[in-house]
């Protein structure tokens, strides 16, 4: 996986990311002058006296003057808001669309571990991290850009337009955001690190659930029921502690950005007014800095809040690359490639070493050849690495030295077209897919979907590979090759 989310994001939405950008900076000019055009009613139609004024080369009396403003004032809301719901539209279906990106590999990821890998985590942990715990980064994932972008632009746009009203009270307007800039990271770093603390302690009660599910006969039989749910009790005090810390932290960022919020306006009044009386700026410039400053902290507070969601998400993120990135995961050509290879000759097991990660469950060196067509039985008690040694025969397992060879193919070499296909294992306790009765009878000839056929899997055709590149609503049918291995 990609070592960083935004990494991720570029990697498979950079197009995407870009569109929001170019739509963003293409608005900026009305919304440059959506800040004027209240300064002109003011000045030039309010208080300018009846005589014509000339707009876009026409004349025009006060009132008609005054009139046709406002309706500019109005369109330029309503190109505003336009651009608004395009922005919220696009980045919403882009989220949508990384997230169903992201749950994919992940799942893929979860098929490419290695037996063991399924020994060390559990799927009360799996399941929630692809489920539940990747929606905050698929909603993120179209803020990404668009946030800072469009909120940071504008935040710009509105210090620049009270700049050229007057430099003292530009200067006013942003004198506090370099303290706001400094503290609240040093204020957020501990909110970050409870946040890890969280997500580790959430896990740490789901598996204790899963584990209490697995094991109720085990619990009433011993009479533990007492034991476990005073372990799940303390973990989720420990949860409500953590979170109480959290808000703590949380809501005293809040209150410091609020006041450093509204201790600006006494620059405005006090500094502004005072200019007003001397006759160095007008009254309508002053009423519209005032408006642009209203305006000015909605973009501020949203791009301090996509700082804290920044740093939760990043933290969800590195949660997930902990969980799906182990060193040993099989290569996606494994479970990917349709090539089924020929196998011929005997089986034969060279130095061949094997632990599972529990006592009796380990192969220590053990070397024999079964020559082809020969029936062989392994006997051994429970634990002994019987089933071990048959699993590592059939490719699912992997030696950690020597070789598992049939005639001249190492099994680790091989695909899974070749050895789910020319292998046949079967579990001594084996797990009964949802379905039909048929459908579990016949489950190890379902290769690939209904009427995919190889070489569709390989390479969909010129007018299936269109529709794919469609993000809306993807299906097996009109989109073959890709929503198995590479979803749009």
């Amino acid at each position: 996986m990609e070592s960083t989310l935004f990494r991720f994001i570029w990697k498979y939405s950079a197009r995407q990311q870009l569109y929001i950008v170019l739509i963003t900076v293409l608005s900026f000019p009305a919304l440059y002058t959506m800040l004027e055009v209240p300064k002109l009613i003011v000045n030039d139609a309010i208080q300018g006296g009846p005589g014509p004024r000339t707009f876009f080369g026409i004349e025009f009396a006060q009132v008609p003057y005054l009139m046709a403003l406002c309706l500019g004032f109005l369109s330029l809301v309503v190109i505003n808001n336009a651009v608004k719901y395009v922005l919220n539209v696009y980045k919403g279906q882009t989220g949508e669309r990384m997230l169903r990106r992201l749950r994919f590999d992940l799942f893929q990821r979860v098929l490419r571990f290695r037996l063991p890998q399924f020994r060390r985590v559990s799927s009360s942990e799996i399941i929630p991290m692809i489920t539940a715990e990747v929606e905050d980064l698929g909603g993120f994932i179209g803020d990404a850009v668009a946030v800072p972008a469009y909120q940071g632009g504008t935040l710009i746009v509105y210090i620049t337009f009270i700049f050229a009203q007057d430099p003292l009270l530009g200067a006013a307007a942003i004198s506090l955001y370099p303290v706001q800039a400094y503290i609240i990271p040093k204020l957020q770093k501990r909110v970050i690190q409870l946040s890890r603390m969280r997500v580790r302690n959430v896990r740490a009660v789901a598996d204790k659930i899963g584990e209490s599910i697995n094991g109720a006969t085990e619990i009433h039989a011993n009479d533990t029921s007492v034991l476990h749910m005073a372990e799940v009790s303390a973990r989720l005090h420990t949860n409500y502690d953590i979170r109480y810390a959290i808000f703590k932290r949380k809501y005293m960022i809040k209150f410091v950005n609020n006041f450093m919020n509204q201790l600006t306006p006494f620059f405005f009044y006090s500094i502004g007014g005072y200019l007003v009386i001397r006759g160095q700026i007008s009254f309508g410039a002053l009423v519209a800095v005032l408006a642009a400053y209203k305006d000015l902290a909605g973009p501020w507070k949203e791009l301090l809040a996509y700082y804290q969601i920044l740093a939760d998400v990043n933290v969800k993120y590195q949660a997930v690359i902990e969980n799906f990135d182990p060193p040993d995961l099989y290569k996606v050509e494994r479970l990917t490639a349709d090539e089924v290879l020929a196998l011929q000759g005997d089986l034969s097991f060279s130095s061949v070493t094997f632990s599972g990660g529990a006592a009796g469950q380990e192969v220590n060196g053990v070397s024999f050849k079964v020559p082809q067509g020969t029936a062989v039985a392994i006997v051994g008690e429970d634990g002994s690495g019987r089933s071990e040694t048959l699993q590592l025969a059939a490719g699912i397992l992997s030696p950690a030295s020597g070789r598992v060879e049939i005639g001249k193919s190492n099994l680790e070499d091989l695909g899974e077209a070749t050895l789910g296909r020319l292998i046949s294992y079967v579990n001594a306790a084996p797990h009964i897919f949802s379905g039909t009765i048929r459908d579990n009878l016949f489950y190890g000839l379902r290769h690939r979907p209904r009427g995919m056929s190889r070489r569709r899997a390989r390479r969909p055709s010129t007018s299936a590979a269109k529709r794919c590149r469609r993000p809306i609503r993807p299906s097996i049918r009109n989109c073959p090759g890709r929503i198995l291995w590479r979803p749009a």
